[in-house]
């Protein structure tokens, strides 16, 4: 029978030992709040990157369907 107790050990060692950073949580404002634009901006990139792709992978499905067939 395989003996896994050692090999579980070596495999859990690295994980034992990992330092994680204090996160810098702050309950103040920030010093440069963001203006209007700039939030738009960054709204506008985030969806734009998310459906883009998914809009044009479903507007050449029945493309992908043919091609996968033959």
């Amino acid at each position: 029978m395989l003996r896994l107790g050692p090999v579980t050990q070596l495999l859990q060692a690295p994980f034992k030992y990992w330092v994680v950073s204090k996160a810098h949580i702050s309950a103040k404002p920030a010093r440069t709040p963001t203006s209007p634009m700039e939030q738009a901006v960054g709204i506008s990139v985030m969806f734009i990157t998310f459906l883009v792709p998914a809009g044009w992978v479903l507007s050449h499905l029945e493309s992908y369907k043919k091609s996968s067939v033959a």
